[in-house]
């Protein structure tokens, strides 16, 4: 898939969209008539090798009735729809994006969960009106930029409180003898060029104050992807 150049500004779909997403990323998050295409659970099994299923229970295996959830960014399939099920009638499950399209996408799932809220809003910035028990970042970091990366994972862990829980699942840098990570590093090239920064570090050499917290990281695939679960002391 081609990029293409960001639209003109008076398409709401793109209004207070950041640069980066519309530069490197509009055919896959920020135009509408892509991501209607895209948001499929076979399309999100495909392009995660069939690991698709095993990486969303590392996540909603975390999840407990009557939490409080917030996952950082919308995720194409039918991941949301697990996640809010998982916390029931007693929880609340927060979902946050800052595209007007992952929004639409977000709300039309959850409309069926009462406990969901979709609210339009920056990862780096939004702040819940209470403590989270566990916050996720489910396939976001390797998409935006350093900087990024480091005022997204403050900002999540900067909310959870002592006892509770973050989780990252993301991409890793493949172990040696993976053939799929000449394929990536490929597609890193074209498409992702903010993901091979998680191949060079920790997810916890972006946080602050890392040592406030416990890490604990699990590789699958033969290193392609990881799940770093993060306590706070």
């Amino acid at each position: 898939m081609s990029r293409n150049h960001p639209p003109l500004p008076c398409n709401p779909y793109y209004e207070g969209v950041p640069d980066y997403m519309t530069e490197v990323y509009d055919w896959a998050y920020v135009n509408p008539r892509r991501a209607a295409l895209l948001d499929r659970n076979l399309v999100v099994s495909t392009l995660l090798f069939m690991n698709d299923q095993r990486l969303m229970r590392r996540y909603l295996q975390q999840i407990q009735p009557g939490m409080l959830v917030w996952q950082v960014a919308h995720v194409y399939g039918d991941l949301v729809q697990k996640a809010a099920a998982r916390v029931g009638s007693q929880g609340e499950f927060v979902l946050t994006d800052i595209t007007p399209v992952q929004v639409e996408h977000a709300v039309r799932k959850l409309r069926d969960y009462p406990q969901a809220r979709v609210v339009r809003a920056d990862a780096a910035t939004f702040r819940l009106e209470q403590q989270p028990d566990l916050v996720c970042s489910f396939f976001l970091l390797h998409e935006v930029p350093d900087d990024l990366k480091q005022r997204i994972v403050d900002n999540m862990l900067a909310q959870v409180p002592q006892g509770g829980r973050a989780v990252f699942v993301d991409y890793h840098r493949p172990a040696a003898w993976q053939p799929i990570g000449w394929l990536l590093k490929w597609v890193n090239r074209k498409l992702e060029p903010f993901a091979e920064a998680l191949w060079r570090n920790e997810i916890s050499a972006y946080a602050s104050h890392a040592e406030r917290f416990s890490w604990h990281k699990e590789t699958l695939f033969g290193g392609v992807y990881q799940v770093v679960t993060v306590t706070h002391r």
